[in-house]
């Protein structure tokens, strides 16, 4: 089944239901499994969620451990085969290229510490979504810009935190 089809209406859920919690959030992870296979073998809880067999894919939110970091966490996480895909939230502080002369070099708590005090650092929620099959596609949600029509989706925008998420499906 062609599941990338449906990947921009999922992750615009995700992000969407990740957004209705608010900002300063942590990071949060989702499971990408066939609708079918999840009516299948769970239809009394799949009737009781309200999922259908529209969409091809359901997202199932993982609970994680707050005490790991984000690398630290992908690199522990092997899917089950019946898992075509994965959707990790997170948020990010952004700097505009001027303000590298402003920050301190190596230490990384100053560092993070001089990026959160700065006058023109930007949040940003992130959304990866990444198929067994290796497409992906971003999401990006600035903070002074919170609305759902100001979302930002295209594949390729987040390389290196795609690039994490598709090595979870690695054998």
């Amino acid at each position: 089944m062609d599941f990338a089809s449906n990947l921009e209406a999922l992750i615009r859920e995700v992000e969407d239901h990740v957004a209705s919690a608010g900002w300063d959030q942590p990071v949060r992870l989702f499971a990408l499994v066939p609708t079918v296979s999840l009516l299948a073998a769970n239809p009394q809880v799949a009737t009781k969620l309200g999922i259908s067999a529209e969409m091809p894919l359901t997202s199932v939110e993982q609970e994680l451990e707050d005490t790991l970091e984000l690398d630290e966490l992908l690199a522990t996480i092997a899917w089950p085969d019946d898992v075509v895909g994965a959707i990790v939230a997170l948020e990010r502080i952004v700097l505009p290229p001027s303000a590298q002369s402003d920050l301190p070099g190596t230490d990384d708590a100053a560092l993070v510490q001089a990026a959160a005090d700065h006058p023109d650092r930007r949040d940003v929620r992130i959304v990866s979504a990444v198929l067994r099959t290796g497409q992906n596609l971003n999401a990006l949600r600035h903070r002074t810009h919170d609305s759902a029509d100001a979302v930002a989706v295209a594949p390729n925008l987040v390389t290196r935190l795609n690039e994490a998420l598709a090595a979870t499906f690695a054998d």
